[in-house]
């Protein structure tokens, strides 16, 4: 297990760096007059990622050997992950025909309700807010514009109160 755990760890810092790498082709830092810059998130984002997959490399090459012989994931777990990363793979499709302010929502769902099993008194709050709140978080106050497919026209009568 700790083997499994090691490669992984080390994937992700490989990505990290390689995320971190190409953040930097836009700016990083605050810029004037604007906010953060392109690359920040992803920067500081990949930066957390690399830390994080450190401390778990760090872990386990200090804790004893002997836990090696239990298996990494157990089917129950295979299965789930891999409901969640189709689930994943088609909310991406989803974002240049339908935009973002769909398909998040429609993945939320599935997510809470139906893999989770939450409640409506849960999930519908969650998935109505949600979008809102991207909204005002990524278009209004960063000025960073998410994919809106064929609901753009939906939101020029936003662009007009906010721009």
């Amino acid at each position: 297990m700790l083997r499994s755990e090691n490669l992984i760890a080390v994937g992700l810092m490989g990505l990290s760096g390689y995320f971190m790498l190409h953040a930097t082709a836009l700016p990083i830092g605050w810029v004037e007059g604007s906010g953060p810059g392109g690359g920040a998130f992803p920067f500081w984002l990949s930066a957390i990622m690399l830390a994080a997959a450190t401390g778990i490399l760090v872990r386990n090459l200090r804790s004893p050997r002997d836990a090696d012989a239990a298996p990494f994931f157990d089917p129950e777990t295979v299965r789930a992950v891999a409901s969640v990363c189709v689930v994943l793979l088609i909310t991406i499709a989803l974002m240049p025909v339908v935009g973002a302010y769909v398909a998040l929502p429609l993945m939320l769902l599935w997510y809470l309700r139906i893999f989770g099993g939450h409640g409506w008194r849960v999930v519908v709050p969650l998935v109505t807010i949600t979008p809102v709140a991207l909204f005002f978080f990524f278009e209004v106050t960063l000025r960073i514009l998410l994919p809106k497919g064929i609901t753009e026209p939906l939101f020029f009568p936003l662009y007009a109160a906010f721009f």
